[in-house]
């Protein structure tokens, strides 16, 4: 008795889908470490797109030549910079390590001011112990993985090398496999595309931004360590409203706790006045040349994505998030158009 008279066709089908379901969720489960190597993989694919194709198609570079220059361009303009933060980081975690003073003097200055101004002794200063406690294991994780993160990187660009140098077939594959149509398979690359732009490169320009405004009123005002904070004040702009005041409040109460009025609130003016407005004007123009990402699609995202991907969960998780919805969204344009299409055939029936 051959197959043939065992299983039906049908039987057969759900077979091979079943053996592929447990394979895929084999596979998904073996890579789910480096799973941010991919989603960085397909960021920096959509980034440099354009650019590979202009340097292959218009100025006649072989495909290898102009990979291997976006990987190095890419190196010198994105992960560079942030080895940079991470030293700068690592380094000023250590400082605290060795002298915990200098964060014990900001606390007790700030409980100083709760207690006499508001009559809360102790309220602020319990907050910032426990949010520090956080911030503290955060950065400590993030650099415990350095390990992980340069395996991600090395992965990362092993895959993008081989998709620049066979960007077409990969596109023709990705619109082959995708469960949508011609055009809503072109209609979600290109908002992949915008939502991408959005929050990596407008956002990216906001940050920095608001992170060199930020360490000016702090060297104009006489806050310590301008450029530090500058920095974080960068990072914590990915939270849109919420990340600056969370550096200039603190440092303003304690200016304000150490006799330095004036620049407290000259700091507070500065803050408020200037570097969230920067967002708020920057954020408008963005929206209107490349698209932008709602503010609760960011911060729910980076709630997301920063227990699943560390520190670069800022970046990743509203990304996530927005690839998410947007495929919801086309799903229910397709589904509406499924049901007007069935809606007609039915209406053609009856006549």
């Amino acid at each position: 008795m051959s197959n043939n008279d065992v299983f039906s066709q049908k039987e057969r089908n759900i077979i091979i889908l079943l053996i592929i379901l447990f394979l895929g969720g084999v596979i998904v489960y073996a890579t789910s470490g480096i799973f941010s190597a991919f989603l960085g993989t397909m960021v920096m694919y959509t980034l440099f797109r354009n650019l590979n194709i202009f340097l292959i198609e218009r100025w006649r570079w072989p495909k290898p030549v102009s990979s291997v220059f976006i990987i190095i361009l890419s190196i010198f303009i994105i992960v560079l910079p942030f080895v940079g933060i991470g030293k700068m980081l690592f380094n000023k975690a250590v400082e605290l390590q060795q002298n915990p003073q200098w964060i014990n003097k900001i606390l007790d200055a700030i409980n100083h001011f709760v207690g006499d101004k508001l009559g809360q002794p102790d309220l602020i200063a319990k907050q910032l112990e426990a949010s520090s406690t956080y911030l503290a294991g955060l950065l400590t994780g993030a650099l415990g993985g350095a390990a992980n993160v340069f395996l991600e990187v090395t992965v990362m660009y092993f895959l993008l090398y081989f998709l620049f140098v066979n960007y077409k077939g990969f596109e023709g594959s990705l619109i082959h496999y995708l469960p949508f149509d011609d055009e809503s398979a072109v209609k979600f690359g290109e908002e992949l595309k915008n939502i991408t732009y959005s929050n990596i490169i407008g956002q990216t320009i906001i940050a920095i931004i608001q992170g060199a405004f930020l360490a000016v009123g702090f060297w104009l005002f006489g806050a310590k360590d301008p450029l530090f904070w500058g920095v974080i004040c960068a990072i914590l702009s990915f939270i849109p409203l919420l990340g600056p005041p969370l550096i200039f409040v603190p440092a303003a109460v304690v200016l304000w706790s150490n006799g330095a009025t004036w620049q407290a609130v000259g700091l507070l003016v500065w803050g408020f006045g200037l570097v969230i407005n920067i967002d708020n004007v920057l954020r408008l123009v963005i929206a209107k040349r490349i698209g932008d990402i709602h503010p609760i699609i960011t911060v729910v995202g980076v709630i997301i994505g920063i227990p699943l991907f560390g520190l670069i969960g800022l970046v990743y998780g509203p990304l996530l998030l927005a690839y998410f919805l947007i495929a919801v969204r086309i799903y229910k344009a397709n589904k509406r158009l499924s049901l007007k299409k069935d809606r007609i055939i039915d209406d053609l029936d009856m006549e």
